[in-house]
């Protein structure tokens, strides 16, 4: 294995890690009934240094913890294949995506791809929960919606589950672009040095 595989798997390695210690730091920030995750973070940056098979594979181990420490046990108790197919899709996607746009757009505008990606994350994680809730717990979710007054179960969907929760993920991506991007110059930098250096 050449040196740039094994940075490549380290540095995968280390992110999968501060993944899964992100979102567990983040675990108790809570705005109505889920949490606020921060860990989208690391996974823009591993799908910009690393490419969407990184990011697919960071946002897979995100959605792997959200199924493991209890953050989909309202939905499991429903539909568990739904729960599962949800919440690992959703992941996944939020770390494929954003690596595909930030490929297609670097070489144009580094900063408009990072901050493109940077953006992508939450719409991709929220855009997918809400078609899975669509998909597999419409029913329930009317009930839902019914016993909190509210007559629209979209409406509800809306209001309850994404509101503030998506805002305050799409604002803390936006803010962090800038150190996204930081933290992407100096790694890619360091890489292309090592390379120079063998």
């Amino acid at each position: 294995m050449n040196s740039e595989k094994i940075h490549k798997l380290v540095g995968i390695g280390l992110l999968t890690a501060l993944v899964a210690v992100v979102y567990f730091l983040t675990m108790g920030i809570t705005v109505g009934p889920f949490n606020i995750t921060f860990a989208l973070i690391p996974i823009v940056v591993g799908a910009a240094l690393y490419g969407w098979a990184a990011g697919g594979w960071l946002g897979l181990v995100f959605g792997a913890m959200v199924l493991f420490t209890g953050g989909a046990n309202a939905f499991l108790m429903i539909n568990v294949p739904g729960t599962i197919i949800t919440v690992l899709v959703k992941g996944a996607a939020a770390g494929l995506v954003p690596g595909l746009i930030y490929k297609a757009l670097e070489s144009k505008n580094r900063w408009a791809a990072t901050i493109c990606a940077a953006v992508a994350a939450p719409i991709v994680n929220t855009g997918i929960f809400l078609l899975g809730c669509l998909a597999f717990f419409m029913d329930t979710i009317s009930e839902w919606a019914a016993g909190a007054g509210v007559e629209n179960a979209g409406v509800y969907m809306v209001t309850a589950f994404v509101g503030v929760n998506f805002l305050v993920e799409l604002g803390a991506n936006l803010l962090l672009s800038s150190v996204i991007v930081r933290i992407v110059d100096i790694v890619k930098n360091k890489l292309s040095s090592n390379k120079q250096g063998l």
